[in-house]
């Protein structure tokens, strides 16, 4: 992945909304294409797709096979509970960072690291609802499918988009996003 830095940024990265650049250290007569990729996801697996498919494939298998958690709708009102804690923390992080001014799709540049509000807790607090949504749903609607596919859809979000998206924050802000990653867990 290439990044051109126009005259219009002054060449520079650190004129890209951020206070400082810390990423590794660098020859200035080295291309700064090969140091920073344009955004943290970049790649074709995409988050909200992720949690969405996970939950289409878990409805859909829940119908065909309607296999229950508990006998009768006793986890009904935990999941409803649940998802309305989600949502209620995916609202947070949405406006959290609008407020600072960074987008909040993975495939555009991050200007800031982002230490307020839910973000204060969780790393990962867009994934972390995601994530609640779809384990509300399935206590909700009491169904086992819609469990089954939210391991694989966590296990993508761990070990596929949420490395990459760190490599990226780590080249991209250097010591600041070290001593937040030391001082936030990633998920809870």
């Amino acid at each position: 992945m290439k990044i051109a830095w126009s005259s219009s940024h002054g060449g520079l990265p650190s004129d890209l909304g951020t206070s400082r650049f810390e990423g590794p250290s660098r020859d200035p007569d080295r291309d700064l294409t090969d140091v920073m990729p344009e955004a943290a996801n970049l790649g074709i697996v995409r988050p909200p797709w992720v949690y969405l498919s996970s939950i289409a494939l878990g409805l859909l298998l829940h119908f065909l096979w309607p296999a229950r958690l508990v006998a009768g709708s006793a986890m009904a009102f935990a999941g409803a509970m649940i998802t309305v804690v989600a949502i209620a923390i995916f609202v947070s992080a949405v406006r959290t960072m609008r407020a600072v001014g960074t987008p909040v799709p993975g495939n555009q540049p991050t200007v800031t690291i982002v230490r307020t509000g839910p973000f204060g807790f969780s790393r990962n607090p867009i994934y972390l609802a995601f994530s609640l949504v779809q384990f509300g749903l399935a206590l909700w609607i009491n169904s086992v499918a819609l469990l089954i596919t939210l391991v694989p859809a966590v296990a993508l979000m761990r070990f596929v988009v949420i490395p990459r998206e760190e490599r990226y924050l780590e080249t991209r802000f250097g010591s600041e996003y070290l001593r937040y990653k030391a001082s936030v867990r990633r998920w809870l």
